[in-house]
């Protein structure tokens, strides 16, 4: 039995030039026509529907699917189960987003008399401006590329890449024109590794009965009592009003105990660091994380906007959410 022959990276990396050059050649191609694909996108009071067929489909899910997890509502039709009864899901207020590097896939061209008829707004993405689908769209961006990385220019490759990009870029613009924050990305990717990344503390903290909290003149036994029950090595440290004042570490204690002073004589104000550093509940977990170890300690007490214990977020509560 013959050995196979050896596999020749050369076209790979011709491959990869090519793309990337397809790419590239975008970038001077925005202008009006992109922005004005954004606004519309932006000014869209209906969803955003993006179609097309074979190869440019597949595209298309990506583009949908990333429209919708950053605030876009978006979804894939198929151009062909269209014309065949899903027309239905069509309404005035969309905006339809078409890809075809022709401009003549017959089963998009068959959409066209009824998103005009609705009046809804049509952008497309094409490799040809002239063609019957860049002649009949609101606005049209070019996505030509001078070359497929086919060996035998058939096989889209590059063009499919190109209409990618461009899709992505769409999202990404439209993504910073809406405003879309971290916490906004927070509540759309709850699962998984991204999600823990973006989890809230008020996810994480120990709150209500697991806070631990003594008020400022609680004898030092009950403020170390209080600490060993609830297993966090510190206490938060309230006034009569409830708000924050304090914070008993570990360490605060073993400080206190070479004084001249019996340590368990005192009270939680003589012990206690005032101003503790804190965050609110919404703050994200991985920046309650960056705080922790900026300032190297390994508690952080959450507050309202009265200053009142809400919880406690412990170092490694953070590290078992396998954030990183």
């Amino acid at each position: 039995m013959s050995a196979p022959p050896p596999i020749d990276l050369t076209l790979a990396r011709k491959v990869l030039q090519t793309e990337a050059a397809a790419i590239l050649a975008l970038v001077d191609r925005l202008g009006d026509g992109f922005e004005r694909a954004v606004r519309m996108l932006l000014d869209c009071r209906g969803r955003v529907i993006v179609t097309g067929m074979g190869k440019s489909g597949i595209i298309c899910r990506k583009i949908a699917a990333t429209l919708t997890s950053t605030g876009t509502p978006a979804f894939f039709l198929h151009p062909a189960e269209a014309i065949h009864g899903d027309l239905g899901v069509l309404q005035a207020e969309d905006v339809i987003l078409a890809l075809s590097y022709s401009g003549e896939t017959d089963e998009l061209l068959r959409l066209l008399e009824t998103i005009k008829r609705l009046g809804a707004k049509l952008i497309a993405i094409t490799g040809d401006c002239r063609s019957t689908l860049g002649q009949a769209a609101d606005v049209t961006l070019d996505c030509r590329v001078s070359e497929e990385a086919c060996p035998m220019n058939l096989v889209p490759t590059a063009s499919t890449t190109a209409g990618l990009a461009l899709g992505d870029a769409l999202a990404m613009t439209l993504l910073v024109a809406k405003g879309f924050s971290q916490a906004h990305f927070a509540s759309l990717h709850p699962g998984g590794k991204l999600g823990k990344r973006l989890m809230r503390v008020e996810q994480l903290m120990h709150g209500g009965d697991e806070s631990p909290i003594v008020r400022a003149d609680t004898p030092i036994p009950n403020v170390i009592y209080e600490m060993s029950s609830k297993g966090l090595g510190m206490t938060c440290v309230i006034d009569g009003r409830g708000a924050l004042t304090g914070i008993i570490t570990d360490g605060d204690l073993r400080r206190h105990m070479t004084g001249t002073t019996n340590l368990l004589d005192r009270t939680a104000s003589d012990v206690m660091t005032r101003n503790p550093v804190t965050i609110r509940r919404e703050t994200l977990a991985a920046e309650a994380l960056l705080v922790l170890e900026q300032r190297k300690i390994t508690a952080i007490v959450v507050v309202n906007e009265q200053h009142q214990v809400q919880g406690v977020v412990h170092l490694h509560d953070l590290w078992r959410t396998e954030m990183f």
